[in-house]
This record gives C-alpha cells, sequence and structure tokens, in this order.
C-alpha cells in the first residue's frame, strides 16, 4: 500500500546508491480480489513484459530506429496505474511509454507498427518510439524532451477545470524529472490554481545514469510536492494491486478534490537507459539486484497467484501462449505495414489548415521558377 512516510514492501531493498530502504509487509490481501482481475492484471504484464523484449529484439534488427526506451522491470507500474484510470481521462508520459499505450487500450499492432515506423502505426509512423498519441485512448504524448510532457499536462488539467469536466489528468514522469524547471513551474501553477492532475515519479533509482541519492538533495521523491503543498505518496512500483490502490485513491481524491496529488513509485530498471545503453555506471551487484527475482513484478506475483490458488498451470499455458501469439501478431502486423510516403511528410505539421503553410521539400527551390 502506499504511505507518506516510508515504502513498505516485503523485507528491506536497496536503491542502487546503496541506501537501504525499510518495508513492512502491507500487501493487498489476494482474498479481497476477484481472480478474474487478478489473471487480466497478470496477463497485461506478461503482455508488456513479452512485447518489450520483442521490441528490443527488433531493434537489434534494425527494424525499429531512433531511440527507444523500454518499460522493463516497470509492468506492475504501468498495468496498475492504467487501472486506476477511467477511459475519459488523460495520460501524459515521458518516452519511456509503449507498455503505458498497450495498458490505455491501444492495440499492440499500433504500438509495434508505430515503433517500426509504418503508417499503420498508432502516430501513423511518424512518432516512433517516444512520440505516441491516441486522442481516443486519451493518450497524449509520449514526450522525447526530459519534463516535456509536464507543463502540457499541467494545462490540459487546467482545461478540465475551466470546462467544469469530471476527468483528471495523469503525468508520469521519471526521477531525474523531479530536477529541472519545468517541475517546479508545473507543480507550483497546478497547486495555485486546485487543478485535478496526478503526477507519478517512476523511481528506478537511477536517473539515466546517476543515482537519486548523488543528483537530488531530497531522495525521498514523494516529499518534493511539499514546497508547493502537494501531497505526495509512495508505493512499492512491483506490487500491481499496491500501486492500483494508491493511484486510485489519488485520481478519485483528485477528481472530487479538484486540486494535484504526488504519487512515487519505486522499482528497479532490468536494463539500461535506453536499449543501446550497456548500464556500465551500474556496479555487477547493481545489476543483479535489478535482475533479481524479488525484485521481479511479473515473478512476483505469479508466485503469490499461484500459492493462493489463483494461477493454475492451465491457466498460466494459456495466458503464456496467447500472449505469446499477441505479441508475434503484432510483429507480422507491423513488418507487412506500409512505410510513409515521402510527400505525406508535412501533412500533420498542424492540427488544422493553416494559411500560407510552406510545403516546400528539402531541395526545392526557395521561390517557384
Amino acid at each position: 500500500m502506499a504511505d507518506t512516510a516510508k515504502p513498505k514492501g516485503g523485507g528491506t531493498a536497496k536503491s542502487a546508491g546503496g541506501r537501504r530502504r525499510n518495508r513492512k509487509n502491507d500487501t493487498p490481501n489476494l482474498a479481497d480480489e476477484q481472480p478474474k482481475d487478478l489473471l487480466d492484471y497478470y496477463r497485461q504484464m506478461l503482455l508488456v513484459r513479452r512485447f518489450e523484449e520483442r521490441t528490443g529484439q527488433a531493434y537489434t534488427q534494425a527494424r525499429i530506429g531512433g531511440y527507444c526506451h523500454l518499460n522493463l522491470g516497470e509492468e506492475a507500474t504501468v498495468v496498475g496505474l492504467m487501472s486506476a484510470l477511467n477511459e475519459r481521462d488523460y495520460l501524459f508520459t515521458n518516452y519511456r511509454e509503449h507498455g503505458y499505450a498497450i495498458a490505455k487500450g491501444i492495440s499492440p499492432r499500433g504500438v509495434m507498427a508505430e515503433l517500426y515506423g509504418r503508417t499503420t502505426g498508432v502516430s501513423k509512423g511518424w512518432g516512433g518510439s517516444m512520440h505516441m498519441f491516441d486522442t481516443e485512448a486519451r493518450l497524449l504524448g509520449g514526450y522525447g524532451i526530459v519534463g516535456g510532457q509536464l507543463p502540457l499536462a499541467t494545462g490540459a488539467a487546467l482545461a478540465v477545470s475551466y470546462r467544469g469536466g469530471d476527468e483528471i489528468v495523469m503525468c508520469q514522469m521519471g526521477d531525474g524529472t523531479t530536477n529541472i524547471g519545468a517541475w517546479h513551474e508545473s507543480l507550483n501553477i497546478a497547486s495555485l490554481w486546485n487543478l485535478p492532475v496526478v503526477y507519478v515519479v517512476v523511481n528506478n533509482f537511477t536517473g539515466m545514469g546517476t543515482t537519486v541519492e548523488m543528483s537530488s538533495a531530497e531522495p525521498d521523491l514523494y516529499k518534493r510536492g511539499s514546497a508547493f503543498r502537494i501531497e505526495g505518496q509512495r508505493v512499492d512500483g512491483r506490487d500491481v494491486l499496491a500501486v492500483r490502490d494508491a493511484a486510485t485513491d489519488l485520481v478519485e481524491r483528485a477528481r472530487s478534490e479538484q486540486r494535484p496529488f504526488l504519487l512515487e513509485a519505486f522499482s528497479h530498471r532490468m536494463k539500461g537507459h535506453s536499449v543501446v545503453d550497456p548500464a556500465k555506471y551500474r556496479t555487477q551487484e547493481q545489476a543483479d539486484e535489478a535482475r533479481a527475482q524479488e525484485n521481479d513484478p511479473i515473478a512476483l506475483f505469479e508466485e503469490r497467484l499461484e500459492k493462493a490458488g489463483v494461477l493454475t498451470e492451465e491457466a498460466k499455458k494459456e495466458i503464456t501462449d496467447s500472449v505469446r501469439e499477441e505479441v508475434a501478431d503484432a510483429a507480422d502486423f507491423a513488418e507487412n505495414s506500409p512505410h510513409p510516403d515521402v510527400s505525406t511528410l508535412f501533412d500533420y505539421t498542424y492540427a488544422t489548415p493553416v494559411a500560407n503553410e510552406s510545403r516546400r521539400m528539402p531541395a526545392d527551390p526557395v521561390f517557384a521558377e
């Protein structure tokens, strides 16, 4: 469960900076859950894991270009957060958003095709890994600039408030984002104007390559909203049910109380910052810790479900097989989808037609002959 004082969970866990974080066993009771929901969470987490593994493989095969950041190790956080949102709620993310797009309801086919840069992708092949956007699913990006989503998410919350809507905005980010100017500016405005937004910091202890303790004077990131009188909570990001409950509480309070909240979810990032990052800034001990079964959200949840008799061998095989087929289908769909034509290069420069918009292609003369 979430807490406003210290992390909770089973045993102890050590951040990449080496500092011990004590937790007590306060995870939600499976007996209070519907087995169908538990199996659905398990399947979603496994789908994100297998999708991201296939993505990493496709990147090494040069089927995916540009930057590419994976959700490996953060599956419980992804699924728990998305389970807390209503369909009408808005989501803004950073560049590590493949899993969020899928869990928000976007087809794995559309996500994979976007990674491949094909016209059938969720952003029609022009966004790629970092810039997914779907107004129907209310995923409004995917932003490559660290913290670029913060002012926009805050602005969206202002729009909701101005219209008198009952939607909320969730704004996801990494731990490094809490040190940039847009963080302070956005939280300040959100608190001043009582905006319905939940800021979520996914703390994997290392930012891009520097530990939180070495980069933040206040390493307990959920406390960093206190300067703006924003209530913060921290939750074990390895526990999908704990994340869901903590996020649901803050989402519904933001909706009913019309004010911002801050949630910090901590989990280990299994690989480097991006697909091409060898993560040499980690010691071998830290790398082993990040990949250990005790920190693997899927392994932890699978064990709990098996012990509770919810996940039988038959159900596990059925889920595993269906996920494998769905990921393979997404990859095949992307591989066989068309590339965008060069003539469409400027088609989505503006949302609506703009007078005197230049359609000049590279190397075209400035003045027509």
